[in-house]
């Protein structure tokens, strides 16, 4: 690698002209879900009484019968194979933190020299993956490789297309031989499937009926390069991350990307994404430039949250495909460039029983009741875990971003707005200032303040705020599966409902709302310390949290602990979503990810310090000594001085860093990753100033101000 490529890439993307373009013809009535079983392919190619019984099935939450599984294959073969689709795949989301798929043909021989298209019931119900090579965290050994995947018909099969093929996708979960859960699909559903229950019991007590559901709207920030820098990136190539840079003059301190018009070339690239994914049935619905340069975001609307876990791993998938097209690189790392805004997963919860969103404050007494109940149960929740939650959101490219001015802190805290928590306040017994009426605040009797939708301002450095009629969990980071942290979501508010509920039904009639009224007060009065309404950033707010008692685990290392406290094991145990054995292998797994990764990071910096840019500050001092040669040969003092005064600010900062790669070297040694991350950081501390002083023609790595703004 050599400075001429990154000059040569500079030149080639400001002199390109042909980009590539957006097909006009996109009906979008028409070909919305044109890739997905859905409801109108399944009209198309199975018969009524068939999904009259898979229907119910469904509803029932039982096993598939044999029967139906053949039928819905035959059909499902039909209409893949007249999209185009060659072969079928169980589509699944091991612990890899990526999707993964297996692709079988539909061709079989029918021992005449010719073949069938062929695909049975048992091959949509269940496959067979090698399952050695999927981390496990001690579930099973290495050598025992059997692992099966079970199809998933709660989430819709789909056609996964590459430049001239097309492959079905069957959402399934996975499993070990031994029964043992690999997946984040399956803990998923169950803890939708006890969260349900549990809500269905809290309704009924205030006379609604219904079945719940869970929903999730995921927005997905990202950056996007131009291909050919960051082929002259090894970091960004190896780690999704820039190892080196220094900040430009100019990056987001402006504001004047934020929402800015969107570059022709970048508007061709989602307008394509946007059509991948309206054929998927995903419901894209807002796209626009984010705060930092280069930085993007895509938003869905609300669905059903396994199906939008899903959906928001096949947005992720797009988005990388549809970039490769473009010319361009997709970075869905957390924090991919230093100094420079950050990319999360905004994780915006929501959940009804019938037509009823529990979240949603409503005009009536009994309706207000139920919010304030849900609201109380959920601030126990938070108050209680929030130690899981924070460890649903782990990650080596998570801990650079989270607490960086741009991203909550790790520290949980919920906003609920002034309006809000003044009605708690008056609940504990204190005063409140947005009284509807005179006289005593009376859950299940009196009406709310109105509370609609906006009847707070948004506070976006809360990690957890209420935004109307839903809850939005901003920590979790760009690259990661939305699964972990509605896992964890999902099952803490469950217990409280569960608590809650409890109460409510051994409470008679003529002393319900009394009762309910001295419950919530007490409720909010002891888990009160989790409710924070000012800036999430300040030093101040830190000395508070820690205060009021509230954990704060700033890294992975740390935040991974909460997982082996006894008390959480028999919380996932209770509800029937991990077993203690599937929780600590989780603990293991992603323990054992984030060293590798660290020190994946940690060897690469030494590397590149050492190969590519020692290299360019040594040629610099090679051109700067024969420069001073000369002039002192012309007598030119003052030039001659000039380049003797480069050379001792270059030459020191050369040695600081080559000294800094020794003690990284020696931290790689102890394989502690705190240290090898501090030394990582004092390393590109020297390094990054040896950039603002190496000629630039020398430099070999493209920098920030071009992979921001060059594209």
């Amino acid at each position: 690698m050599d400075s001429s490529q990154r000059i040569r890439a500079i030149g080639e993307i400001a002199a390109e002209r042909g980009r590539v373009p957006v097909s006009g013809d996109f009906d979008l009535r028409e070909e919305f879900g044109c890739d997905v079983f859905n409801r109108k392919a399944m009209q198309d190619f199975l018969s009524c009484e068939i999904i009259r019984r898979f229907d119910q099935v469904i509803e029932d939450g039982q096993a598939m019968p044999p029967e139906i599984a053949t039928a819905v294959a035959e059909g499902m073969k039909n209409w893949a194979i007249s999209r185009g689709a060659t072969h079928y795949s169980h589509w699944f989301l091991p612990l890899t933190g990526f999707s993964a798929e297996k692709h079988d043909s539909f061709v079989e021989p029918d021992q005449k020299g010719g073949m069938l298209l062929k695909f049975s019931g048992k091959n949509l119900i269940m496959g067979e993956p090698d399952a050695s090579s999927f981390p496990s965290g001690g579930l099973r050994s290495t050598f025992e490789a059997r692992g099966y995947t079970a199809w998933d018909p709660t989430s819709p099969a789909f056609i996964r297309r590459g430049c001239d093929t097309a492959t079905l996708c069957i959402p399934t979960a996975f499993c070990s031989y031994t029964g043992a859960v690999l997946d984040k699909k399956t803990p998923l559903l169950r803890s939708i499937q006890a969260l349900s229950k549990q809500a269905v019991r809290l309704a009924r007590c205030f006379g609604i009926e219904g079945k719940a559901a869970v929903t999730l709207g995921a927005e997905q920030e990202y950056f996007l390069i131009d291909k050919r820098l960051y082929f002259c990136r090894p970091d960004l190539i190896q780690t999704s991350r820039t190892l080196f840079g220094a900040r430009p003059p100019k990056h987001q301190q402006l504001d004047d990307h934020y929402f800015g018009t969107i570059k022709p070339r970048i508007l061709n690239f989602m307008a394509e994404a946007d059509h991948e994914l309206w054929r998927l049935g995903i419901p894209a619905k807002t796209r626009h430039n984010e705060a930092a340069p280069a930085q993007f975001e895509l938003a869905p609307t609300f669905e059903e949250l396994n199906l939008a876990v899903d959906h928001n791993m096949l947005v992720m998938e797009v988005l990388r495909q549809v970039a490769d097209r473009h010319g361009l690189v997709c970075l869905l790392h957390e924090k991919p460039f230093e100094g420079i805004n950050g990319s999360g997963k905004h994780n915006n919860w929501s959940l009804s029983v019938g037509e009823v969103n529990l979240l949603n404050p409503g005009r009536d007494p009994q309706q207000n009741a139920l919010f304030m109940t849900t609201l109380a149960a959920v601030v126990q929740a938070v108050d209680r875990h929030g130690d899981l939650l924070r460890s649903s959101t782990i990650g080596a490219g998570n801990d650079h971003r989270l607490g960086a001015a741009e991203a909550p802190p790790a520290i949980i805290s919920i906003f609920l707005g002034d309006q809000l928590t003044n009605i708690v306040e008056e609940l504990i017994g204190s005063s409140g200032t947005h009284r509807k009426k005179e006289g005593e605040l009376r859950i299940g009797v009196d009406t709310l303040p109105p509370l609609p939708c906006d009847a707070t301002d948004r506070n976006r450095t809360s990690p957890f705020a209420f935004t109307g009629t839903k809850f939005e969990f901003r920590t979790p980071g760009a690259s990661s599966s939305c699964a972990g942290p509605n896992i964890v979501l999902n099952t803490i508010v469950c217990e409280a409902f569960d608590e809650i509920a409890t109460k409510l039904e051994a409470l008679p009639e003529n002393k319900f709302n009394a009762s309910l009224q001295k419950l919530l007060g007490a409720i909010f009065k002891e888990h009160r310390r989790i409710i924070f309404n000012g800036d999430n950033y300040t030093a101040a707010w830190r000395a508070e949290a820690a205060r009021r008692g509230l954990p704060n685990l700033p890294d992975t290392q740390s935040a991974l602990t909460p997982m082996l406290v006894p008390e959480n094991i028999a919380l996932y145990e209770k509800y029937k979503v991990f077993s203690e054995a599937e929780t600590r292998s989780r603990y293991e797994v992603f323990l054992g990810e984030y060293q590798r990764k660290v020190r994946i990071e940690a060897e690469l910096t030494l590397l590149m310090a050492r190969t590519v840019i020692y290299p360019a500050v040594i040629e610099q001092l090679h051109t700067l000594g024969e420069t001073y040669t000369m002039y002192e040969k012309s007598r030119l003092t003052v030039a001659a001085g000039t380049a003797r005064e480069m050379i001792d600010r270059i030459a020191p900062k050369l040695a600081a860093m080559l000294d800094e790669c020794v003690r990284l070297e020696s931290a790689l040694g102890t394989a502690n990753c705190r240290e090898m991350l501090h030394a990582m950081g004092c390393l590109r501390s020297e390094a990054d100033a040896l950039e603002l002083l190496v000629d630039d023609a020398l430099w070999p790595l493209p920098k920030y101000r071009e992979m921001l703004f060059v594209y």
